[in-house]
């Protein structure tokens, strides 16, 4: 490689690395714990659900109370279901009766609970293991700044990626076994960065790719809605198969009596290992009343197995299908495997916890990397002033990235503590502890102190955990295993697991090494 070519890889990718890095950081410790969003989300509500993408509902009698509180005559209705918890998601449009009440008009998204009916909000059914996910994609900024922006970051990482590939190419089979923690400092991270770098390697890229396709392909294929579909949005999104069929709204009382129970039970028997992800009734009450059923084989038979039934209720047969076994086109498999390779959602609890490991090291890689870019700039030629505002820059870096464990620790206790905490209360006792962690410790101004703080600290109320769902809910973790509440005893065994890894390690770093390395 030429000298022009090294140093432009070397400049974008520390350019790119520094820009994005405590954005990036946010981004996958959140992201990280996101992968057990379901576990976490029935740990909250001392809750144990089937470990299953399928609805387990009972359709029937759930709609016969829904029509008595929301009158779905005429309504289209989706009932979806995307995490592993006991409560599914209803979307229940306007009704198209023109002649109906104003009210009835009016959409409405709520929750479900499948087991005794009640319905929720948004807001009211907001958990912690919603507010992790999305802050790994940071949509508590509003929309669609939040969005754009981490897909952007995304898309920086990517550029990060591919240039400490392309740095490091020549020597990149024998720099993954070297590490040489005596030497100096600057070689120290710069071993660890390269070689946890290298490890991580297909992890980050999947998840730069995959991550900037999801928060920022309207952008992506903005040019081909005017080129070719001319501004026809809706056209490009009916050919991507992101909309269903409609169908005329007779304005009619259909007279027949139905059964969408019978009718699910009927689509999931053409397919064996095939699970019901979505349920969609258009026109309901209708004479064109029609009924689309949607799922897919469990993913240990087919990795990419999405299946469709339509059922037109007024004869009951069947007007249209698509065999999840056969008939599968590239467009399906593109959709799905974007989706499924991102949230690992296909091989249990290894998978889950494999991506995690994943995740906190690539934590770690950003971390060394932003101490390789401050050692290189630490030397003697370099003015008082610039140093000491390096090591400033660094110093708010670490106190925002590291403060984020003691904080996500003490939210799992906020929200078991005082559990339902509101959305409000739970963005409160984030957020505002989050900064405050952080002006402490760049008061501080001592990087060890930090970083040791920062793991003791979390490790304490991580211990602390467990014990407050054991005395508030009485599910000890013994007790959980013992009654098959695998989520919650999961959850419970993952923060004692997790801080007594992060306590050895705080308490391992003796105070010169620390002081040296930080």
């Amino acid at each position: 490689m030429s000298n022009r070519n090294y140093n432009i890889y070397f400049h974008t990718h520390t350019v790119s690395g520094i820009v994005i890095s405590v954005v990036l950081f946010v981004i996958f410790f959140a992201g990280s714990f996101s992968f057990f969003r379901d576990e976490i989300i029935n740990w909250e509500r001392n809750e144990s659900a089937p470990i299953s993408r399928e609805i387990d509902l009972n359709y029937d009698a759930a709609l016969k109370k829904l029509d008595k509180e929301y009158i779905l005559h005429g309504r289209n209705i989706t009932i979806s279901k995307h995490s592993n918890e006991r409560k599914v998601n209803i979307y229940a449009e306007g009704t198209k009766d023109t002649l109906a009440p104003a009210k009835q008009k009016e959409g409405s998204f709520f929750y479900l609970d499948t087991k005794n009916y009640k319905t929720s909000t948004y807001e009211e059914s907001y958990s912690l293991g919603e507010f992790l996910y999305r802050l790994h994609f940071l949509a508590q900024v509003p929309y669609p700044v939040g969005y754009y922006l981490s897909g952007f970051i995304a898309l920086f990482f990517l550029f990060a990626i591919v240039t400490g590939v392309l740095l490091h190419w020549k020597k990149i089979v024998s720099n993954f076994y070297v590490f040489r923690p005596k030497e100096k400092l600057k070689t120290l991270w710069t071993d660890a960065h390269t070689a946890l770098g290298m490890i991580g390697l297909p992890f980050q890229f999947v998840y730069a790719v995959t991550g900037a396709f999801f928060m920022i392909k309207l952008l992506i294929v903005a040019p081909a809605v005017m080129a070719l579909y001319k501004g026809d949005q809706d056209k490009l999104y009916k050919e991507l198969e992101y909309t269903d069929p409609e169908f005329k709204f007779d304005n009619k009382k259909l007279a027949t009596p139905f059964s969408i129970d019978q009718l699910v039970s009927k689509a999931k028997s053409n397919w064996n290992d095939f699970e019901i992800t979505r349920v969609m009734i258009q026109n309901y009450g209708d004479t064109n009343m029609h009924v689309l059923v949607e799922g897919e084989l469990l993913s240990t038979k087919k990795f990419t197995g999405i299946g469709k039934v339509v059922y037109r209720i007024s004869d009951g047969k069947e007007v249209a299908r698509k065999n999840p076994e056969t008939q599968n086109n590239y467009l399906d498999v593109v959709k799905n495997v974007l989706y499924r390779i991102h949230f690992g959602d296909y091989g249990g609890y290894a998978l889950k916890i494999v991506s995690f490991v994943l995740g906190i090291i690539t934590c770690f890689v950003i971390i060394s990397g932003v101490m390789i870019w401050l050692i290189a700039r630490d030397k003697k030629n370099i003015p008082e002033k610039k140093r000491r505002f390096n090591e400033g820059v660094v110093r708010i870096y670490l106190a925002i990235c590291l403060s984020m464990y003691p904080i996500t620790a003490l939210a799992f206790i906020a929200v078991k503590l005082f559990h339902p905490l509101s959305q409000s209360n739970l963005y409160s006792i984030y957020f505002i502890g989050w900064l405050l962690l952080t002006i402490f410790f760049i008061i501080k101004r001592n990087d060890a102190f930090t970083n040791k703080w920062c793991l003791i600290s979390g490790s304490i109320l991580g211990f602390i955990i467990p014990i407050a769902n054991g005395i508030i809910s009485g599910n000890w973790f013994w007790n959980s295993f013992l009654q098959n509440k695998i989520q919650i005893f999961f959850i419970d065994v993952f923060w004692i697991v997790l801080a007594s890894i992060t306590l050895y390690t705080a308490f391992s770093l003796k105070p010169k090494e620390a002081n040296k390395i930080l």
